[in-house]
């Protein structure tokens, strides 16, 4: 490393997941020994073994004895809809090693929650394209994503009540058709609740009317004429989520 200023644990451990975000570590790969990675990144073996227990503790790696560190057969950590765009954009993969997703569906529909008809705009009753789809990793249900996109959408990309998924991200489209350019608010990060139909696409096997707690992610993407999606991951009960948005 050649930068002025070294970096902290939390940036080698978050360079070690971008890595394996990426496939380019995949699972029972063995990350570097510390040794190396002091040497490289120009820190000292105490800041290294800092980033290492962290992600060890993140469930990301594990011990193994004869290979040192190695990244877990069984991720614990999904990613955030800001760090697959910037997995995207970075590798041009839509999906995570051992990621996939299914049950998609697009189709216009009345808009029925407050809080988004207020955050595209709209009144209560609207309707809104709404695309879901549940990203599924080493076999299990992770995540379950929403995009809820104002109608004015359809205009230029009627493609969205299509339910397969796009080859890019759907904006990037809509930006060549138009000219407008779409910027994303920073994420935020709340807990709720989830609804019965978000614990059946999570295969989350609960008592009826049981309450179960879930991690809720929301990005909100706008163009020069307003408010144009709203995204709501909600992630399975027992995964971790970690900052992923920086380059």
């Amino acid at each position: 490393m050649t930068d002025k200023a070294s970096p902290g644990y939390a940036d080698i451990a978050a360079h070690y997941r971008r890595l394996i975000e990426d496939g380019s570590l995949r699972p029972g790969d063995s990350l570097p020994p510390m040794s190396q990675v002091k040497e490289e990144f120009g820190v000292s073996i105490t800041t290294v073994n800092r980033a290492y227990r962290l992600l060890k503790d993140e469930g990301v790696t594990t011990p193994r004895p004869g290979a040192g560190t190695v990244v877990s057969e069984r991720l614990q950590v999904a990613s955030t809809g800001a760090a697959r765009l910037a997995r995207i954009a970075r590798t041009g993969e839509k999906y995570a090693p051992g990621e996939t997703s299914v049950d998609h569906i697009a189709h216009l529909r009345s808009c029925h929650d407050p809080q988004v008809a207020e955050i595209l705009g709209i009144e209560v009753g609207d309707e809104v394209i709404v695309r879901r789809r549940v990203f599924v990793r080493d076999g299990k249900p992770a995540v379950a994503a929403f995009s809820m996109i104002h109608s004015r959408a359809l205009a230029d990309v009627p493609e969205l009540l299509q339910p397969q998924p796009f080859d890019r991200f759907w904006q990037e489209i809509y930006t060549e058709r138009t000219g407008h350019v779409t910027t994303k608010s920073p994420e935020r990060r709340t807990a709720r609740l989830a609804s019965s139909d978000e614990l059946a696409l999570l295969s989350v096997q609960a008592p009826e009317n049981a309450a179960v707690p879930v991690l809720v992610l929301v990005n909100v993407f706008h163009d020069d004429q307003g408010p144009l999606e709203v995204w709501e991951d909600v992630y399975a009960p027992g995964l971790w989520q970690v900052e992923g948005e920086k380059p």
